[in-house]
């Protein structure tokens, strides 16, 4: 039995339940079992206490009056979740929060084990090997927009749409309808339905500031170490990109780290690997500025990186550059896109991911494709051997994503050029 997915995401007042954060936005998509969104529901909760890094979720006061708080709504919130397969981005996250909410309250909830959600953020592992971690940097392998993130619904419909994705491209797979049946089986608390009406935020104007150690969180690849590390190495990303943390609160990173069961050795060099990668994804912007150094500064001292780490690696690093490249299909040759550089052989196997408005259906294309044993994706990994664009100067995420990682680009012409040669 599968009665679909409960897609949720929240905004809170900072990490951790633990030191008192609170829960102060839900949003939640429902996704039918092939993928396809059903409804939405969003609300404030008053949390009864401040909000946190209100220049990051942009909620203030004012949009909690006559918000509810997380009792009024509790019921209802178990109604739109139970049955479900409840999915989250870092679905560790989320779990922590709704078990600490419901426990307040004096009742248990299935979400003791964060096992008990789907996690797209754990998936991204299998379904984009080699993608990073945060929800921006997965989406974009698909082309999907997130627009308003730190909105909870506008983050929900971007997981709802990456969820979505995976579905589609692994309909047979039997986890789809194991996950299904699971979640009819979970116990939830008994509690009535809510009589206090779900609030949608005040929208406020334009869009929270970003500085660039944030946007740079967005590329950080896939660190080592397993599922644990993963899920540390997201707390950072989090900590980080919304700025909820400072120096004096390296204890809370201690408390993760003790939660996920990583030995002090063992965080400690993870805090040296993301220091790194973080500074060259930087760099990736082609300079780094007075107030990059700054901020990188404040990472450092939060994360333990000493002064001299500090400066070796801002100083080793330089910006990627990549350059054009041209294409072959299969054995066929084809005309060089630019010719001093060597051409990409695509042979029998070979990966290729589309993006933008071809002048032919992509249909008609990866059925060319196929027939010279070319596979097409949806998605661009690691294993994506070119990205074929109607604009090779395109802004798309796909193209986002194969820049990242070094995957060259060709316009829409130079592929139908090999595909003549090679017919």
């Amino acid at each position: 039995m599968h009665n679909g997915y409960a897609v949720i995401d929240l905004e809170t007042t900072g990490l951790a339940p633990s030191y008192g954060h609170r829960i102060i936005e839900i949003g939640i998509v429902h996704v039918t079992p092939d993928g396809e969104v059903e409804r939405t529901f969003e609300t404030v909760v008053n949390p009864e206490r401040d909000l946190g890094p209100v220049h990051i979720h942009r909620l203030r006061g004012g949009d909690m009056t006559g918000a509810p708080t997380f009792a009024d709504i509790a019921g209802d919130l178990v109604d739109k979740l139970r049955g479900r397969v409840v999915v989250a981005h870092n679905a560790s996250f989320e779990a922590r929060f709704l078990h600490a909410e419901f426990e307040r309250l004096g009742h248990r909830s299935p979400f003791k084990r964060a096992s008990t959600a789907l996690c797209t953020m754990r998936l991204a592992q299998e379904f984009l090997p080699g993608s990073g971690r945060k929800l921006a940097d997965c989406c974009s392998a698909y082309d999907i927009e997130l627009v308003d993130a730190h909105e909870a619904l506008a983050d929900a419909r971007a997981t709802a749409s990456l969820l979505g994705a995976y579905i589609g491209s692994s309909r047979q797979d039997p986890r789809w309808t194991t996950w299904g049946t699971r979640a009819t089986e979970l116990r939830w608390p008994g509690l009535p339905s809510g009589t206090a009406p779900w609030t949608a935020r005040r929208r406020s104007a334009g869009t929270a500031d970003r500085t660039r150690v944030d946007v740079a969180t967005d590329r950080l690849p896939a660190v080592d170490g397993g599922a644990e590390a993963t899920l540390y190495a997201a707390v950072l990303d989090r900590a980080l990109s919304d700025d909820l943390l400072t120096a004096s609160d390296a204890d809370q990173l201690a408390s993760f780290g003790r939660e996920f069961g990583l030995r002090e050795s063992v965080r400690a060099d993870l805090h040296r690997r993301y220091f790194a990668d973080l500074v060259e994804s930087v760099w990736a912007g082609g300079v780094l500025t007075i107030q990059d150094h700054i901020q990188l500064e404040r990472v450092a001292r939060l994360l333990g990186v000493t002064d001299d780490e500090l400066e070796h690696a801002v100083h080793s690093r330089q910006p990627a550059r990549m350059g054009a490249r041209s294409f072959s299909a299969a054995t066929q040759a084809a005309p060089a896109a630019v010719a001093e550089e060597p051409a990409i052989d695509l042979g029998e196997g070979s990966i290729v991911t589309l993006t933008g408005e071809m002048r032919r259906s992509r249909t008609e294309i990866e059925a060319d494709l196929a027939r010279l044993g070319i596979r097409s994706a949806p998605n661009v990994t690691k294993k994506t051997a070119v990205l074929i664009a109607a604009d090779v100067d395109s802004l798309s995420g796909k193209a986002r994503k194969a820049r990242q990682y070094g995957i060259p680009i060709i316009e829409e012409d130079v592929l139908e050029a090999a595909l003549a040669a090679a017919r």
